[in-house]
C-alpha cells in the first residue's frame, strides 16, 4: 500500500497536520532535552521539517512518472522507461543534536518514495523520542511507520536486521559500526 500515491500524501499531510497541531508539545520537548530556545526550534526543526513536506508534496507527482529513456537504433522500433520503484522497508538511526528534524526529515523521503519505515531515534534526546514514538503512532501509519526506543542494545538488535537501506546521521564511530553492520547484508547506508 505504501506504493500508491494516495497513500504517500496522506502521509505527508498527516505529518504536517501532527507539527501544525502539536508544535508546543515538539517544542517543549526540544527545551526540556536540549534547552533549545522556542524560536531556534520553529525555524531550525520545525519550518524546516514543515518545507521539507511541502516540496515533497509539490513534487510527488512528478518523480512518480515514468521517465522516458533512450534505446539503441538496434533495437527499434522499441521503447523504454524508467520507472522508479521504492526499496522495501528502510531503517533511520538519528542523532540528537536536531532530534526532531534528523529524525523525520529522512521519514519524509522515504514516504514520498513508496517505502515502509522503522524510525529509531537518538536515546540522548529521550523526551523527543518519547514524543516521536506517540505522534508518529497517532498522526501516520502505524501498520509501514514505525518507532522504536532504545540504547545500545536495541540499535544493535535492529541492525542484525536486513534492512533495504539506511539512513544514518550521526558520528564517525556509530558510523562505522552501523556500515559494518549493513555490508553484512549488502544494504546501501
Amino acid at each position: 500500500k505504501t506504493r500508491s500515491y494516495d497513500w504517500r500524501v496522506t502521509q505527508l499531510k498527516n505529518m504536517l497536520r501532527m507539527m501544525d497541531e502539536r508544535e508546543a508539545e515538539i517544542i517543549a520537548a526540544l527545551r526540556d532535552d536540549l534547552s533549545k530556545h522556542e524560536f531556534e526550534s520553529c525555524i531550525y526543526e520545525i519550518a524546516m521539517l514543515k518545507n521539507s513536506c511541502k516540496f515533497a508534496l509539490k513534487e510527488l507527482k512528478h518523480w512518480m512518472l515514468p521517465e522516458k529513456a533512450k534505446t539503441p537504433l538496434t533495437s527499434f522500433p522499441s521503447s523504454a522507461e524508467i520507472v522508479s520503484e521504492p526499496l522495501g522497508v528502510v531503517l533511520i538511526i538519528s542523532a540528537w543534536n536536531y532530534p526532531f528534524l534528523l529524525s523525520l526529515d529522512p521519514v519524509v523521503g522515504a514516504i514520498a518514495a513508496g517505502n515502509a519505515v522503522v524510525l529509531k531515534p537518538s536515546e540522548i534526546a529521550p523526551v523527543t523520542s518519547s514524543l516521536l514514538f506517540k505522534l508518529v503512532g497517532e498522526y501516520l501509519d502505524r501498520s509501514s511507520i514505525r518507532v522504536i526506543e532504545g540504547t545500545v542494545p536495541e540499535t544493535t538488535a535492529l541492525l542484525e536486521q536486513k534492512w533495504d537501506k539506511i539512513f544514518y546521521t550521526g558520528n564517525g564511530k556509530i558510523g562505522r559500526i552501523v556500515m559494518a553492520a549493513a555490508a553484512k547484508h549488502l544494504t546501501p547506508v
